[in-house]
């Protein structure tokens, strides 16, 4: 299930905008959009450092300390820059603690597929599927074991193992993962049957004109 909430302390944001963003990330902190629950939409920043630590360590839910005024906070998204190594951006959205809400979680695949001892692709087709649950129900992370896939296996949405009260709300059709055939290479290689004459180019001439012949 989702950790214990942790409490983070915002800064109300006076001005936005990419300069403002810039400024606000220059000494340790993340610009953050809140929003939800048919409220006004505020802007605010939180200390970089410990929210990236609180992702790292599987906080999805937050009590965000806004103007004195605690308010819980489900993460919605996050955006990086262009590394893709950072946090330069957050979406928060307001949540009940007795409300479902449809979130996306990544998927860890564990163990080798034995398919893949045999020689077997496995190809790894969705790297996140969405539920839908109780905001308190939020497992970290979905693991899914691939140990007993066989050349040919495949594993759907479907057959992902959710916890009660979870719910899948994607398609249970989706692909998820796939052990495929070995490839292998075919040697054509050509033969002359037995009886028949090995062929030699045609050599074709210059054709020899009338005085050429004469000469003959």
């Amino acid at each position: 299930m989702v950790s214990k909430e942790l409490t983070l302390k915002a800064i109300t944001r006076q001005k936005t905008g990419t300069k403002d963003s810039a400024k606000l990330r220059a000494v340790g902190n993340i610009p953050v959009a809140v929003y939800g629950h048919n409220q006004a939409p505020e802007s605010i920043a939180v200390n970089l450092r410990e929210f990236t630590d609180a992702l790292h360590h599987g906080h999805r839910l937050f009590d965000v300390d806004i103007d004195g005024k605690i308010e819980k906070l489900l993460l919605k998204d996050v955006q990086y820059d262009y590394l893709g190594k950072n946090f330069i951006h957050a979406d928060l959205i307001r949540v009940d603690l007795t409300e479902k809400v449809k979130v996306s979680l990544g998927l860890v695949l564990k163990g080798t597929a034995k398919g893949a001892v045999e020689g077997g692709l496995l190809e790894e087709h969705l790297g996140s599927i969405e539920i839908e649950c109780l905001v308190t129900d939020i497992p970290e992370s979905l693991e899914v074991s691939v140990r007993e896939l066989a050349i040919g296996d495949s594993i759907h949405a479907k057959d992902i193992e959710l916890a009660d009260g979870v719910t899948l709300a994607s398609d249970p059709d989706a692909l998820i993962v796939a052990c495929q055939p070995p490839i292998v290479e075919v040697e054509v290689e050509e033969t002359v049957e037995e009886g028949d004459e090995p062929t030699s180019p045609e050599v074709i001439t210059e054709k020899k004109t009338d005085d050429e012949d004469a000469k003959d």
